[in-house]
């Protein structure tokens, strides 16, 4: 057990953290947490929640856990094991159901509902305990990013499902995986560079919901039927 535990303290440093001890990474943080390492860190969270909301809460908890990043405190219910049990249990389940194709499509639905308030919620938690105007300030703004991050991954997602083969979609999510720890690895080691990052990928996001915005208008009539309860029209 101790071994494990080593194990992902050190993984958990290097991907939040370059070089140094866990000790020193820590202190390392605590340092570079002026306030634009916070806005960095909440526009990651509410970013990433759009797309990956059980990767980002795990991860974050888990950070914390480890003490390779001492949380803000309205971020500490995410390192309690409970919390890591369940945000884990629900990343196992989104790991498969990401990566297969319907499937990929049905979960994002569902969590419409889900990954937007939970964006705000974490963007705030950054600020909230300090500071309640700039906890409103970073739920709008960690909200908005969450529904641009999700409706991008849910147009995305219906036109790729429109291949038959199951590659593409494992293809896709394995690629917004690895752009979710990128991305929360930069907020927390350069923020400024995350800012910049951050900026060309919702460029990117924009020209993609252009592009399939036939997709973008089916996705939302599905939802729109999924929760209304009523059949959803077909796409010609």
């Amino acid at each position: 057990m101790d071994a494990i535990l080593t194990y992902l303290q050190q993984w958990m440093s290097i991907l939040f953290q370059s070089g140094g001890d866990v000790a020193g990474s820590a202190g390392k943080v605590v340092g570079a947490m002026d306030m634009a390492g916070l806005a960095a860190l909440a526009a990651a969270l509410g970013w990433a929640s759009g797309i990956r909301l059980y990767l980002v809460v795990f991860l974050t908890g888990l950070a914390g856990y480890m003490g390779v990043i001492p949380l803000p405190s309205g971020l500490h219910l995410l390192q309690h094991p409970a919390m890591l049990a369940g945000s884990g249990f629900m990343l196992f389940v989104e790991f498969f159901a990401d990566k297969i194709p319907g499937v990929d499509s049905l979960w994002d639905m569902v969590h419409t509902v889900i990954r937007v308030p939970a964006g705000a919620a974490l963007a705030a938690g950054v600020f909230g305990a300090d500071s309640a105007t700039m906890g409103t300030v970073a739920a709008l703004f960690g909200g908005t990013l969450a529904a641009t991050a999700h409706a991008t991954k849910a147009t995305t997602r219906a036109a790729v499902n429109t291949s038959p083969e199951p590659f593409s979609n494992i293809a896709v999510s394995l690629a917004e995986e690895g752009l979710v720890m990128g991305m929360m690895w930069l907020a927390t080691n350069h923020p400024l560079v995350f800012g910049v990052a951050l900026c060309i990928v919702l460029a990117l996001s924009i020209v993609l919901i252009v592009v399939l915005l036939k997709f973008l208008r089916a996705v939302v009539a599905r939802i729109g039927a999924f929760f209304g309860g009523t059949p959803a029209p077909q796409q010609g």
